[in-house]
């Protein structure tokens, strides 16, 4: 798939459900929210790069505890309801910006602070999206990525990636702590420190959230009857097709 390509089937994907992930449970709450809260606070003056902002959640976090907040994304109409939201809020230092992960339009050095939730995985390019962040960070600025990552072990594995494309075509790949250590690594930053958390999913929100089509649906379904035991065991199935996912928030420094 070209890269102009994929950027077509992002935007198709999550355009038209900007509302909805504005308002998921899945998305507005979260230990891992309150982690990048946490080390925003520690840094009032910051300016923060909250890349592949999504329904913005991120953003509303830390706005309140630094000087400024840049959410980007792809998806411009993803951009408009949190700018909207935004404005509700009363985030007046908060400002949107439209474009691709792997090509940052700002200035290196530019933010004391970049975080990312639950984006990385659509990235066409992950490793390059990392050099672009380790980029615009300032010397000695912190970095925090969030998201599903897969066990690492190849059956576990290739189901996870096989339910996530049949929910969202986007999907490029959850990668494995050992996978997101040597890209970190490889852009330049300095492991600080990593917290394995579990995500449990409720299927039909799960979908709906996607709107996936109802053939998707049933094949997802399907997946999860057939499913081993190994990996009903690891994703604890629910007779519902509910299950839990691992996620992982991974701080990294940019040396100084």
């Amino acid at each position: 798939m070209t890269a102009s390509s994929h950027d077509a089937a992002v935007d198709r994907q999550f355009s038209p459900r900007a509302a909805a992930y504005l308002t998921s449970a899945v998305h507005a709450q979260g230990e891992d929210l309150l982690q990048m809260a946490a080390i925003a606070g520690r840094h009032p003056g910051a300016r923060v790069l909250d890349l592949g902002c999504g329904g913005g959640h991120v953003s509303f976090h830390v706005a309140p505890q630094v000087a400024h907040v840049t959410a980007y994304d792809l998806s411009q109409q993803m951009l408009d309801v949190v700018a909207a939201e935004a404005a509700k809020r009363g985030f007046g230092n908060l400002v949107t910006c439209q474009g691709k992960a792997e090509y940052l339009p700002f200035g290196d050095g530019e933010f004391d602070l970049v975080m990312s939730r639950y984006s990385t995985h659509h990235w066409q390019d992950a490793g390059r999206g990392l050099r672009e962040a380790f980029r615009v960070l300032k010397p000695g600025g912190t970095a925090v990525f969030a998201d599903v990552v897969s066990p690492g072990e190849p059956l576990l594995d290739t189901w996870l990636q096989t339910i996530e494309v049949l929910r969202d075509t986007s999907h490029v790949r959850d990668y494995s702590v050992a996978e997101w250590t040597r890209m970190l690594t490889e852009a330049g930053f300095t492991l600080h420190e990593l917290a394995p958390r579990r995500l449990p999913l409720e299927f039909q929100s799960w979908v709906t959230r996607m709107r996936t089509p109802d053939t998707l649906v049933a094949a997802l379904r399907h997946m999860f009857e057939i499913a081993p035991d190994v990996v009903r065991a690891h994703f604890e199935v629910r007779d519902d097709a509910s299950f839990t996912s691992d996620t992982a928030t991974i701080v990294v420094k940019k040396p100084a």
